[in-house]
Protein backbone atom coordinates (compact mmCIF):
# COMPACT_ATOMS: atom_id res chain seq x y z
CA UNK A 1 0.00 0.00 0.00
CA UNK A 2 0.82 3.72 -0.80
CA UNK A 3 -0.94 6.96 0.45
CA UNK A 4 -3.03 8.21 -2.34
CA UNK A 5 -4.02 12.07 -1.45
CA UNK A 6 -5.44 14.25 0.68
CA UNK A 7 -8.37 15.84 0.26
CA UNK A 8 -9.21 19.63 1.67
CA UNK A 9 -12.79 21.27 1.05
CA UNK A 10 -12.22 24.96 -0.05
CA UNK A 11 -14.57 27.30 -0.72
CA UNK A 12 -12.99 29.71 -3.48
CA UNK A 13 -11.02 27.07 -5.91
CA UNK A 14 -9.14 29.49 -7.95
CA UNK A 15 -8.31 31.13 -4.68
CA UNK A 16 -6.92 27.90 -3.65
CA UNK A 17 -5.06 27.10 -6.64
CA UNK A 18 -3.68 30.28 -6.87
CA UNK A 19 -2.10 29.88 -3.38
CA UNK A 20 -0.86 26.03 -3.80
CA UNK A 21 0.47 26.86 -7.35
CA UNK A 22 2.27 29.95 -6.24
CA UNK A 23 3.24 28.75 -2.50
CA UNK A 24 4.28 25.48 -3.08
CA UNK A 25 5.00 25.14 -7.02
CA UNK A 26 1.98 22.37 -6.99
CA UNK A 27 0.56 21.54 -10.96
CA UNK A 28 -2.52 20.61 -11.42
CA UNK A 29 -2.69 17.05 -12.46
CA UNK A 30 -6.09 16.48 -13.45
CA UNK A 31 -9.25 17.59 -12.84
CA UNK A 32 -12.77 16.56 -12.68
CA UNK A 33 -16.44 18.33 -12.77
CA UNK A 34 -19.57 16.69 -11.18
CA UNK A 35 -21.87 19.54 -12.38
CA UNK A 36 -25.24 17.30 -11.46
CA UNK A 37 -24.07 15.90 -8.41
CA UNK A 38 -22.54 20.38 -7.63
CA UNK A 39 -18.64 19.62 -7.35
CA UNK A 40 -15.63 19.64 -8.85
CA UNK A 41 -11.94 17.90 -7.76
CA UNK A 42 -8.70 19.16 -8.77
CA UNK A 43 -5.98 17.17 -8.03
CA UNK A 44 -2.64 18.81 -7.45
CA UNK A 45 0.58 17.37 -7.07
CA UNK A 46 4.74 18.54 -6.33
CA UNK A 47 7.06 18.15 -9.28
CA UNK A 48 8.82 14.83 -9.14
CA UNK A 49 6.47 13.39 -6.27
CA UNK A 50 3.46 11.73 -7.00
CA UNK A 51 1.31 12.18 -3.77
CA UNK A 52 -1.49 14.13 -4.78
CA UNK A 53 -3.60 17.17 -2.88
CA UNK A 54 -6.92 17.15 -4.01
CA UNK A 55 -8.89 20.30 -3.48
CA UNK A 56 -12.65 19.58 -3.18
CA UNK A 57 -15.07 22.46 -4.37
CA UNK A 58 -18.86 22.42 -3.88
CA UNK A 59 -20.96 24.84 -5.46
CA UNK A 60 -22.59 27.08 -3.18
CA UNK A 61 -20.77 25.99 -0.32
CA UNK A 62 -20.33 29.30 2.05
CA UNK A 63 -16.87 27.52 4.05
CA UNK A 64 -16.35 24.74 6.54
CA UNK A 65 -15.83 25.02 10.21
CA UNK A 66 -12.33 23.32 10.46
CA UNK A 67 -13.48 21.71 13.96
CA UNK A 68 -10.45 21.34 16.41
CA UNK A 69 -9.40 17.56 15.20
CA UNK A 70 -7.87 18.73 12.08
CA UNK A 71 -4.53 19.15 12.52
CA UNK A 72 -1.98 20.22 9.24
CA UNK A 73 -0.37 19.13 5.83
CA UNK A 74 3.73 19.56 5.87
CA UNK A 75 5.86 19.98 3.03
CA UNK A 76 9.69 19.51 3.28
CA UNK A 77 12.16 21.73 1.44
CA UNK A 78 15.83 21.67 1.54
CA UNK A 79 16.07 25.35 3.00
CA UNK A 80 13.40 26.12 5.11
CA UNK A 81 14.74 29.46 6.39
CA UNK A 82 14.96 30.82 2.62
CA UNK A 83 11.22 29.51 1.84
CA UNK A 84 9.73 31.12 5.50
CA UNK A 85 11.66 33.94 3.64
CA UNK A 86 9.73 33.70 0.72
CA UNK A 87 6.30 33.07 2.01
CA UNK A 88 6.69 36.34 4.22
CA UNK A 89 7.72 38.02 1.08
CA UNK A 90 4.71 37.30 -0.90
CA UNK A 91 2.68 38.44 2.14
CA UNK A 92 1.34 35.17 2.96
CA UNK A 93 0.07 34.29 6.98
CA UNK A 94 3.46 32.87 8.19
CA UNK A 95 4.12 31.74 11.84
CA UNK A 96 7.50 32.47 13.07
CA UNK A 97 10.83 29.93 11.99
CA UNK A 98 10.32 27.46 15.45
CA UNK A 99 12.07 24.52 16.77
CA UNK A 100 11.71 21.78 18.72
CA UNK A 101 12.84 22.09 22.18
CA UNK A 102 16.83 21.30 21.71
CA UNK A 103 16.51 21.39 18.46
CA UNK A 104 16.86 24.59 15.77
CA UNK A 105 14.25 26.50 14.06
CA UNK A 106 13.01 23.84 11.40
CA UNK A 107 9.36 24.24 10.58
CA UNK A 108 7.19 26.94 10.31
CA UNK A 109 2.97 26.85 8.98
CA UNK A 110 1.42 29.06 6.26
CA UNK A 111 -2.23 29.91 6.21
CA UNK A 112 -4.40 28.84 3.16
CA UNK A 113 -7.23 30.85 2.03
CA UNK A 114 -9.72 28.81 4.02
CA UNK A 115 -7.53 28.62 6.85
CA UNK A 116 -5.67 25.36 6.62
CA UNK A 117 -2.53 24.84 7.93
CA UNK A 118 0.89 24.18 6.07
CA UNK A 119 3.49 22.76 7.80
CA UNK A 120 7.00 24.14 5.81
CA UNK A 121 9.62 21.51 7.40
CA UNK A 122 13.32 20.76 6.90
CA UNK A 123 13.94 17.67 4.63
CA UNK A 124 15.23 15.06 7.18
Amino acid sequence: MKMAHTCVRVKDLEASLAFYQKAFGFEEDRRRDFPEAKFTLVYLTLPGDGYELELTYNYDHEGYDLGNGYGHIAISTDDVAALHKVHTEQGFEVTDLKGLPGVPPSYYFVIDPDGYKVEVISNR
